[in-house]
């Protein structure tokens, strides 16, 4: 099943919300009654902290789930969410997911796939508070961010604000990491060429 497809079914029979750019779809701190599809669009998720700060978490783009998390575990959410471009958007509450599960059973492993990619993004960003490298902050994100086919969208200028450096210093470590045949960059996104030798980068460096 094309992964962009694969949450299709949740929206089905729902009207779907539109949201313009720079409107909250979800906010920090509050309950998670409903997790939200995203099947057209680009947003963006951010933690802020007690001082008003923001740091990004992740980009979200068509064929997304956001919120998820929360969702499941029934905790206040770690995150806001914002748009980016004009989103069309389907919140799923409880009784609506457990619907579709019984309608498409198929969903639920897919579903544990992406919670389990979500946890490794959280535990990523719990990693960099470490003061890891910029170059192996970089690496994590990169892996943090990929699709199943290795495919991360984001810009220079989007990776940047993912680890805290410049447009330049991303430049230039993407250059080295492409130089090793670890990615292949193009416009707009970059893809991971060698997972294996990227992921022991981001831990140890070498």
């Amino acid at each position: 099943m094309d992964e962009n497809n694969v949450w299709a079914p949740l929206a089905e029979g729902l009207p779907p919300k539109i949201y313009v750019p720079g409107q909250l779809i979800y906010l920090q701190d509050t309950y998670p009654a409903a997790f939200y599809y995203l099947e057209s669009g680009s947003a963006r998720s951010f933690i802020s902290s007690p001082e008003g700060t923001e740091r990004l978490l992740t980009l979200h783009h068509s064929g997304d789930l956001m919120g998820e998390a929360s969702f499941f575990d029934q905790c206040p959410r770690v995150s806001s969410a914002i748009a980016i471009t004009e989103c069309k958007v389907f919140s799923v509450d409880r009784q609506r997911l457990e619907r579709i599960f019984q309608l498409h059973p198929e969903l639920a492993l897919p579903m544990l796939r992406y919670l389990a990619r979500t946890v490794r993004l959280l535990s990523g960003h719990v990693d960099d508070i470490t003061f890891r490298p910029a170059d192996q902050r970089l690496a994590g994100a990169l892996l943090g961010q990929a699709r199943e086919d290795g495919v991360v969208r984001a810009t220079h200028e989007e990776l940047g604000s993912a680890v805290g450096v410049s447009r330049v210093t991303v430049s230039r470590v993407l250059a080295r990491f492409s130089q090793n045949g670890w990615i292949r960059t193009g416009y707009g996104a970059v893809t991971v060429m060698d997972k294996i030798a990227l992921e022991r980068f981001s831990q140890d460096g070498v």
